[in-house]
């Protein structure tokens, strides 16, 4: 049985990210939202992505940029990586659980309204430069 349960801490953790991440779970905003904020940075460096989430309308773009941050902080203090050399390599968000609400219409009815929730996850990795 100890033999098994062995087995299965090494397969969970060959297949554990090894870059550094951030997860923000339930942000009240629909992740329809969020995915057009989230097109904006991919693939971008940090500082790049960054200075676009300061300037961004939208309002999926504060919760992200704490995603973003966070994800750098992790780097630099869990895995020594200096934020100069970090891009984000992939970024999305995934429906949450959501609020269900009633909306009174007339002859007593009721429709239906459902407040979406986010779960928005940012990776980062680091910039491979060939050829130097």
């Amino acid at each position: 049985m100890a033999g098994n349960m062995k087995k299965k801490a090494a397969r969970v953790e060959e297949r554990r990210e090894k870059r550094p991440y951030a997860v923000a779970k339930y942000i009240r905003i629909s992740p329809y939202k969020v995915r057009t904020v989230l097109d904006l940075i991919r693939g971008k460096s940090v500082q790049e992505a960054g200075a676009i989430l300061d300037n961004c309308p939208n309002g999926g773009a504060a919760p992200t940029k704490k995603v973003l941050m966070s994800a750098v902080a992790n780097a630099e203090h869990n895995r020594g990586m200096d934020r100069n050399d970090l891009y984000v390599a992939e970024c999305f968000a995934d429906g949450g659980t959501m609020l269900k609400r009633m909306q009174p219409v007339s002859k007593g009815r009721g429709h239906a309204i459902l407040k979406r929730t986010s779960h928005i996850t940012v990776i980062l990795d680091v910039k491979h430069t060939e050829g130097i």
